[in-house]
């Protein structure tokens, strides 16, 4: 999960789906309030471990912590040195997680047909959305936080492109590489406050319309390919904090369009075998819960 939302345009909700931990993580996350505190003085640290599920949000956050603090620099390079097999890849690796998420929808009707083609466009209109310059005063950094987080908990909209939309991602990577701990436990502060609000009503909804929710989702992955197809064509720049060039606006393009305008070969086979990479990579997670599941 930390991995994919290093990345602007993967989510680590979709990995959270893929790997069947997604309604344990928005429950567990939503057991953390005033009346799971109150337990602690009331049963003691047992009670309390055991209401919070403790080791579990342990063993992700850790887990997410740890990826995002030793790939930034990795998947950064991967991504300004290969970024069309990089794209590639978490390009299979979505479509197969769309239809792995689709097929959790029990009942197909009207009303979850409609909310994967509503979940489909809201995302693909977000990736269409223009990155925004914004102040970096810590109230915005804090709301940044609050926002980007909902978005990493929801399959196919990535945290990181959010944050790349408030004009923060290379500032908040830059705080990371540089260990500003100002602006990190800011951020951290605002992910918190928006990961609690907004987990208890994807739990709610989960609970109440779970079909529909995951069609939603589903359709939140389908809409998020357009972020991720791999040819670009990049339209304007920015200059990053090192004082180098960035993308900031790209259109999608064929990958014969893509090497008539960059003089670069497409690299399509490479791509291929990459995007195939990615959708047996989800198959082989895939069958690996249906073992652990029948044992």
């Amino acid at each position: 999960m930390g991995a994919a939302d290093v990345v602007p345009g993967v989510s680590g909700g979709t990995i959270a789906l893929i790997t069947e931990i997604y309604e344990e993580l928005v429950n567990s996350i939503k057991s953390i309030n005033l009346k799971t505190f109150k337990d602690l003085f009331k049963n003691g640290i047992r009670s309390f471990w055991h209401d919070l599920n403790g080791n579990f949000l342990i063993a992700v956050f850790a887990g997410i912590f740890l990826s995002v603090f030793t790939l930034a620099n990795v998947l950064g390079n991967l991504l300004q040195n290969h970024p069309i097999l990089v794209w590639s890849f978490f390009f299979g690796l979505i479509i197969a997680s769309a239809v792995f998420v689709g097929r959790k929808v029990q009942k197909w009707n009207t009303i979850n047909i409609l909310a994967i083609l509503i979940g489909a466009l809201v995302a693909y209109f977000i990736t269409e959305l223009t990155p925004a310059q914004t102040t970096n005063q810590y109230w915005f950094i804090f709301l940044s936080g609050a926002i980007a987080v909902c978005a990493m908990i929801l399959p196919g909209i990535s945290g990181s492109f959010i944050l790349l939309l408030l004009g923060k991602y290379q500032f908040v990577l830059q705080a990371v590489n540089e260990l500003n701990f100002n602006v990190l436990l800011t951020l951290i502060a605002g992910a918190f406050i928006g990961l609690i609000s907004f987990s208890n009503m994807l739990s709610w909804l989960l609970k109440k319309y779970h079909n529909t929710t995951i069609a939603v989702l589903a359709g939140f992955m389908v809409g998020s390919l357009n972020k991720v197809w791999p040819w670009k064509e990049t339209v304007s720049f920015f200059t990053d904090s090192h004082g180098i060039q960035q993308p900031l606006i790209q259109n999608n393009v064929t990958p014969g369009v893509y090497a008539q305008v960059t003089g670069n070969s497409s690299f399509l086979v490479q791509a291929v075998i990459a995007a195939l990479i990615g959708i047996l990579l989800i198959i082989f997670v895939e069958k690996i819960s249906y073992v652990k599941k029948r044992d």
